[in-house]
């Protein structure tokens, strides 16, 4: 049996197993290799269905709901795939890919462009300047620009350099760098309207600065970039396709996980293009829960106000001890759960954390139900606490949720589904 492990050395799990220890009979704990086992197990599994000429979804999303393993790349494939963005048809991967692939360098190549032409200049006030939309465009992208340099702060990821920097905007001479347009000494910038707890949307009030304080990631040299400038060209980019809802801040905890895990593949070519596959799986994620960033959607089924609603009615459901409680001390869903529901908890854990989360919230075939089971699950496992704090330190509590084991809160939400 370990000759037929070794053949599977590229696998995390097995590469972490002391084989001496084993084979010397040094008390080995054979629970530990039986899970190297189920997690090569799993692995194969995965290959088994992307491997189908056409994928059964209903399998695929039944295995990605246990969670995807990192090795080979496999989560990043499957979240394309269940993000609508990879066809289940084998032999339209390809060219769905290229076609998509070209677009995106299309959209780079007309939108971030520089202002000004022989009969435009900066004083110009016809709307149809472009140097009036350039300035209207860096009042948007003041504050993506804000957003994307604190992303992920305890880990080092978004602060170094892309493998695969877009050369014609690293080689422009600072041209075509947004991070260029926020940093001169006086720019036009939106102020902030509240928009709900936890989310900001830009209004249309103006204001001036004498100096722009840029955020904690500093952009890299001329001929580089880093992977945070990646992530404010993406967001600038949807902003500019979708000027009905533009950018609201909180996107980029969502588009975040999903660049980290394409970024990270360890296939070269998905890598490489790891910037144009997240555009595009954003914007069909973005398809599905924009409504919780549209204020006059909050009460619509699809609106944050009701998904906060059917959290409070499935903790009532399964916990009417915890519920009664928190209605004694009106202890509403919008003090904690908004910035849960709406990020899809990317603020409460750990990037790792997050992405097993994603797992199950992607597979699930009525998003995002599980969401709300989920919350539900990290409530009733902080009941004692809830049951015995007051006011305050329960509100505390759940806007900064403990550390905990995400297969414990996994198991909770799943009781909770099948009750």
């Amino acid at each position: 049996m370990l000759n037929g492990l070794r053949n599977l050395a590229n696998v995390s799990a097995w590469r972490s197993f002391d084989h001496d220890a084993y084979r010397f009979g040094a008390g080995y704990d054979l629970s530990e290799m039986d899970k190297c086992i189920e997690i090569i197990k799993g692995i194969k599994a995965f290959e088994e269905i992307l491997e189908q000429d056409v994928i059964d979804i209903k399998e695929l999303q039944k295995l990605a709901f246990n969670g995807v393993p990192d090795d080979k790349g496999l989560r990043s494939l499957v979240w394309r795939i269940l993000l609508h963005y990879v066809p289940k048809e084998k032999s339209s991967r390809e060219s769905t890919l290229f076609k998509k692939r070209q677009l995106y360098k299309q959209f780079i190549d007309e939108i971030i462009v520089s202002p000004g032409g022989p009969a435009d200049h900066p004083l110009n006030i016809s709307p149809d300047s472009s140097w009036s939309t350039y300035f209207k465009d860096n009042e948007v992208l003041l504050q993506i620009d804000k957003d994307v340099r604190r992303l992920c702060p305890d880990i080092s990821f978004f602060q170094s350099a892309t493998e695969f920097p877009c050369l014609e905007i690293v080689n422009s001479n600072g041209v075509k760098r947004l991070h260029k347009r926020v940093e001169q000494s006086v720019l036009k910038y939106s102020t902030l309207e509240r928009r709900g707890l936890g989310v900001a949307k830009l209004s249309n009030e103006i204001r001036r600065s004498e100096s722009i304080t840029t955020g904690d990631y500093a952009p890299l040299n001329e001929g580089c970039e880093a992977h945070w400038e990646v992530v404010e060209r993406m967001l600038f980019l949807y902003a500019k396709l979708n000027p009905g809802q533009g950018y609201v801040q909180g996107m980029n905890e969502i588009i975040g996980p999903i660049y980290h895990t394409f970024a990270i593949d360890a296939n070269k070519e998905y890598r490489e293009h790891a910037e144009a596959d997240c555009f595009f799986c954003f914007t069909n994620l973005m398809a599905e829960i924009r409504d919780f960033f549209i204020r006059t959607l909050d009460e619509a089924e699809s609106g944050i106000n009701y998904m906060m609603s059917k959290l409070s009615e499935c903790v009532k459901r399964n916990d009417r001890v915890v519920w009664d409680r928190m209605e004694r001390q009106e202890l509403r869903p919008q003090y904690y759960s908004f910035r849960w529901l709406t990020l899809l908890l990317s603020q409460e854990f750990s990037l790792p954390d997050v992405e097993r989360f994603w797992d199950s919230l992607f597979a699930d075939p009525h998003r995002f139900n599980f969401l709300i089971y989920i919350c539900c699950a990290m409530i009733l496992l902080v009941r004692d606490d809830l049951l015995s704090g007051d006011f305050a330190s329960n509100v505390k509590l759940l806007q900064n949720f403990p550390p905990m084991d995400v297969s414990l809160i996994l198991n909770k939400a799943v009781d909770i589904s099948t009750r």
